[in-house]
């Protein structure tokens, strides 16, 4: 199997070189120093004290690397809308498209079945292109659980968890997603493979388009926004309202909102993805993480005021550090 990593940093990096470790033809699409670094001293992958160093084909342009048989896809999720063209140069026929990424899908509502079957999200795909361009019935879900830095130009940190759970928008179990979860646990890596992966996208989500848009309004930790009976608050406000959009949407709970809450506070002093992408001045990944819950929100019919509040003023946020 030819797998391409298309964003091949921090995740798709310490992904990479455990399918390439384990003997897979993989095939990095990258940029810049981190490029040059892996193409003078290979990919270096930190982890449980032990470091792996391996030597994939890289690629500064996906036009390059040629069709593959699954394209891993492990950017930034507002990233996409710009770099469909890019992935569309590494498909062929039967090319597989895995969704390594956080927030809600382009292809979210592809095979969902009921009255909402193939509507298209305008928060994560404004103009169509991505559905076009990347068909979504190409598309593998993936909740992405693995924590890793890219900590120098090609050298990547892993700190914790081997788990990727993957499955098909329909919920089938199809030879493609069964191939790539044996492919997956060959290389040492948990690949669950899920009938109802809207379900993972969900539980990962509740607490991402809370936590992370809190975090970068006040510049909180995990710790202090749950231990603070004011943010825990708001937080809680908003997981609920997204747990009614979600259950509107046939989505089954197999936590509740209190357990979750628990669950980020076992994190500790932690800062989001968000927090960590405003301060490094990188757009921010308002629009997967709860800008398209409010769309959903408005196409069930389901009041959300308290996500719409925060995201107003997310965008506010954003918008005054150039990074909207």
């Amino acid at each position: 199997m030819k797998i391409c990593i298309f964003g091949a940093g921090a995740i798709g990096g310490f992904l990479g070189v455990k399918l390439c470790a384990a003997g897979a033809d993989v095939t990095f699409v990258a940029r810049g120093p981190h490029l040059a670094a892996m193409r003078a001293n290979g990919v270096k992958l930190i982890s449980e004290g032990t470091e792996t160093i391996v030597h994939p084909r890289l690629a500064a342009d996906a036009a390059e690397a040629g069709p593959q048989d699954c394209v891993v896809v492990t950017l930034k999720a507002h990233s996409l809308p710009a770099s469909a063209p890019q992935i569309a140069a590494l498909l062929g026929p039967e090319t597989a498209i895995v969704t390594g990424m956080n927030g809600v899908p382009w292809w979210y509502f592809y095979g969902h079945g009921g009255p909402h079957d193939g509507a298209q999200l305008k928060s994560v795909d404004p103009d169509g292109g991505v559905w076009r361009l990347l068909s979504p019935a190409r598309a593998i879900g993936c909740i992405v659980y693995p924590a890793a830095d890219v900590i120098a130009p090609g050298v990547i940190n892993h700190t914790y968890s081997n788990r990727f759970a993957i499955g098909e928008p329909d919920g089938s179990k199809s030879a493609r997603v069964a191939a790539l979860a044996e492919l997956m646990v060959a290389a040492g890596l948990k690949c669950p493979v899920r009938p109802r992966i809207r379900e993972d996208i969900w539980v990962k989500l509740w607490g991402n388009l809370s936590f992370n848009p809190i975090s970068a309004l006040t510049c909180a930790t995990l710790d202090r926004i749950v231990g603070d009976p004011g943010t825990r608050s708001v937080a809680r406000a908003m997981m609920v309202e997204a747990q009614e959009v979600a259950e509107r949407l046939g989505i089954k709970f197999p936590i509740d909102v209190d357990k979750r809450i628990a669950g980020a506070a076992d994190v500790g002093a932690h800062k989001t993805s968000m927090l960590q992408d405003l301060e490094k001045g990188r757009p921010l990944e308002t629009d997967a993480l709860l800008g398209a819950v409010v769309e959903m929100a408005r196409l069930v019919g389901v009041a959300t005021p308290m996500c719409d509040a925060v995201l107003a003023l997310l965008r506010q946020r954003a918008s005054i550090a150039g990074v909207a």
